[in-house]
């Protein structure tokens, strides 16, 4: 939706079609920050009015341990910000804002499936109301996740994929209930992770680390309050308990796949990577993917160049691999792994010790978590 709204804003014409109904996009709960990058972007494409008004602008982050809470200061640091806004409200944006400017959107769309990518005239078809329909187009952008069907059409051998499955995962639950703190927390306890975040000023989304065998019927609420109070410690000192509206476990990976292109079919987004959720990097990283590629698109049709278009994997790579590398580590310093012991956890203390006394080490933290500028990844300009 994001290339959509980017290809319009050059002139360009293309159609977006969803498996899902609208109803069920806009109901699904996802990410929750986006990047400062992200936000501008929003801004820029006109989609921002509810955003400005309902989002909450975080100017830093909290981290806590066993051996004290320290704050990182995002707006000193960078001069820049996160803005905590939930995806599915990103969604609605973009479908109103698609609407009125005339941007086709096929819900619904069953078997959508891409032909003739390694020649000069793409198709995709697809089925709707019981019967196939296709188009013919220029180029055909896979935003279907690692299990769709543009994945699929892409010759074995042609793709090479490098993946991490990680051994424990998030039970997550969303609450009516005011955030414990006005900023995220991140929580390093030695029983594992846990952390507090929000959606709203009235709705909270809290997330502690278990084991992947574990069964969310096996949390009540009281044994997650409780557990969540502990890992908090005394940065959670603001938790309000409330009953729980949702209750999820997420396993976590990472993963990367290369090239994000074959022939006139692009990958993007999920598609292409799999970043684990801490640091919130997997819908900042997709919409810097198709920020790219519509750069990339809009230069082939306006100045007859296929610079753009053979750089961007190589460019939108580069960047991903920098939000995996900040992803994995932020991982590695807030979670207990079950094969390690006491050394790795000094080790750990360690690293938090020193994140909370560095400004060098404080910057690149921030510099990472609101996002490296995309200017900084320039399709085949050097």
């Amino acid at each position: 939706m994001f290339l959509a709204h980017l290809l319009r804003d050059a002139g360009l014409a293309a159609v977006v079609l969803e498996q899902r109904s609208r109803l069920y996009v806009e109901g699904r709960v996802r990410a929750g920050v986006l990047e400062d990058g992200t936000a501008q972007l929003m801004e820029r494409l006109g989609l921002a009015g509810r955003l400005r008004r309902e989002g909450l602008v975080h100017g830093g982050v909290t981290l806590a341990s066993e051996h004290g809470v320290f704050r990182i200061d995002f707006a000193a640091l960078t001069g820049r910000a996160i803005t905590v806004y939930g995806q599915q409200e990103v969604m609605k944006d973009l479908f109103d804002a698609a609407e009125a400017r005339g941007i086709e959107v096929v819900f619904e769309a069953a078997e959508v499936m891409p032909h003739g990518i390694d020649g000069e005239r793409p198709h995709v078809t697809w089925r709707a109301d019981g019967a196939e329909q296709r188009l013919d187009c220029d180029f055909v952008v896979g935003c279907d996740g690692s299990h769709g069907a543009s994945r699929s059409v892409i010759p074995p051998g042609a793709l090479t994929t490098y993946a991490r499955d990680y051994p424990f995962g998030w039970l997550g639950v969303l609450a009516d209930a005011p955030p414990a703190a006005e900023e995220l927390i991140y929580a390093n306890h030695e029983r594992g992770f846990a952390l507090a975040s929000m959606r709203s000023a009235t709705r909270s989304r809290y997330y502690v680390q278990c084991a992947l065998d574990e069964a969310p019927e096996a949390w009540p609420d009281a044994r997650f309050w409780d557990e969540l109070t502990l890992r908090l410690g005394p940065a959670g000192g603001g938790l309000t308990r409330g009953p729980a509206l949702e209750k999820t476990l997420a396993a976590l990976r990472s993963s990367v796949t290369e090239p994000m292109r074959f022939g006139r079919l692009f990958l993007a987004g999920d598609a292409a990577h799999i970043v684990p959720p801490t640091g919130a990097k997997g819908l900042n990283l997709a919409v810097a993917d198709v920020t790219l590629l519509a750069a990339a698109l809009a230069e082939h049709y306006a100045e007859r160049s296929d610079t753009g278009l053979d750089a961007y994997s190589a460019c939108a790579l580069a960047r991903v691999w920098k939000a995996e590398r900040f992803s994995w580590a932020l991982t590695r310093l807030t979670h207990r792994f079950p094969a390690e012991g006491a050394i790795e956890r000094k080790l750990q203390l360690a690293e938090l010790d020193y994140l909370a006394t560095s400004r060098a080490a404080q910057t690149a933290f921030a510099e990472n978590y609101v996002g490296l500028p995309l200017e900084s990844f320039s399709l085949g300009r050097g």
